[in-house]
């Protein structure tokens, strides 16, 4: 048991040196929030330990030197007084307190060598804070504020990140909730989707219920509105065209095709008996049984009958500010109807496999109509149309 023991303290031993080489070495870098971090981590386990006093003067020595730079960073800026700014400045504000409230909880840290408790100069942050906020609120709402006219959706979408931000920062902030409404409204791209038949075929009308019924499509997104009517109060960017070119629908067939089983099957068995013709009997005493296998077959008359449909189109994506067309893609879709059944089976039964009996209990079923192969491609259509609009949006 000695070994194993050794072994886990070693590699337990191996382990602390790692951390304390790598917060160390963080400091050395200026990477102090990792060292503040690899520090509290060791501390919260056992703060008093004396192998972990390293930890409570990187802890401190890190806490100082961070502190110090945020501070003077905020000086530099203040005193630059450049307004895109403000959003630093509040941050670094909210990372100095969150910073203080980790280690506040771990006090006091007793430092043993020097007979006192570790040393951090903590300050109140909250006036900064508020007043930082309400700075940065004030100044991204007055910015977003012009921008609300802009007839550029990525500007509209920028503002309403900027709003968001405020509401996140100062929720309930003046006006913001209502003008984030406005910038969403304003700045979403709307998407008319219609569909053209130039085909010699009538369209199934739930075919094309089935395709515009963009509701289940899930595809619209936070700034991609797609509608199949148009609402008036919407001004719609683009538009979304079906275009079917072509639909085909073979001639109902049924095929016949004669098909021999052949098996070799377990039938009965018999007594073995030794050369002599005497029983052959197991360690009890009882004769031996051997399987009897014999070759069966039979000849089956499997009716198959099949139809097909194919419906071939484009996808257009057209910018109704200029009428034209900004892409286009090829679709198609293929569905195929086929049924099975066996009318006649001579021979012997037991010679077909499990899927040739399933299809003896079968029979002829009446072949769907060219209205309903048309309309069973829609699933496959619908899917491509999805992936197409997933893969290609309409704004670079």
């Amino acid at each position: 048991m000695k070994y194993p023991l050794l072994f886990i303290s070693i590699l337990y031993l191996i382990i602390s040196c790692g951390s304390a080489k790598s917060s160390e070495q963080a400091i050395n870098t200026g990477n102090y929030d990792k060292s503040i971090s690899i520090s509290i981590q060791k501390l919260i386990k056992n703060k008093t330990k004396k192998g972990n006093q390293q930890y409570v003067l990187m802890l401190e020595d890190a806490y100082a030197k961070v502190v110090e730079r945020d501070e003077s960073r905020i000086d530099f800026l203040i005193n630059e007084g450049n307004p895109e700014s403000l959003e630093e400045i509040y941050e670094i504000y909210v990372s100095l307190n969150k910073r203080k409230q980790k280690i506040k909880p771990l006090l006091p840290l007793p430092i043993y060598e020097r007979g006192q408790n570790a040393e951090f100069n903590f300050k109140n942050y909250n006036n900064a804070i508020i007043t930082s906020k309400n700075n940065l609120s004030e100044f991204l709402y007055k910015k977003s504020i012009p921008y609300l006219s802009s007839n550029d959706k990525q500007t509209l979408r920028n503002v309403y990140y900027d709003l968001e931000y405020i509401q996140k920062i100062n929720p309930g902030y003046k006006d913001v909730l209502a003008l984030m409404d406005r910038a969403h409204f304003e700045g979403t791209d709307y998407v008319i989707v219609s569909m053209k038949n130039e085909t010699e075929m009538v369209i199934p009308v739930r075919l094309e219920e089935n395709l515009l019924n963009f509701d289940t499509y899930g595809l619209n997104d936070f700034w991609t509105v797609f509608h199949n009517s148009k609402i008036k109060q919407v001004v719609y960017n683009f538009g979304l065209e079906l275009d079917l070119t072509s639909i085909l629908v073979s001639p109902e067939k049924i095929r016949e095709k004669t098909i021999i089983e052949e098996q070799t099957i377990k039938d009965g068995y018999h007594y073995a008996v030794d050369s002599r013709g005497n029983h052959v009997k197991d360690s009890l005493g009882e004769k031996i049984k051997v399987d009897n296998f014999i070759k069966v077959k039979c000849e089956l008359y499997q009716m198959t009958q099949s139809k097909s449909s194919k419906v071939d189109g484009e996808v257009k994506y057209i910018d109704l500010k200029t009428n034209q067309v900004l892409q286009q893609f090829p679709i198609s879709s293929e569905f195929i109807f086929e049924h099975q059944y066996i009318t006649h089976v001579m021979g012997d039964k037991r010679a077909m496999g499990t899927s040739y009996l399933e299809m003896t209990t079968l029979s002829s079923v009446q072949f769907p109509t060219n209205e309903q192969m048309v309309y069973d491609t829609g699933t496959d259509l619908k899917q491509q149309l999805k992936a197409i609009i997933q893969q290609n949006s309409f704004r670079e």
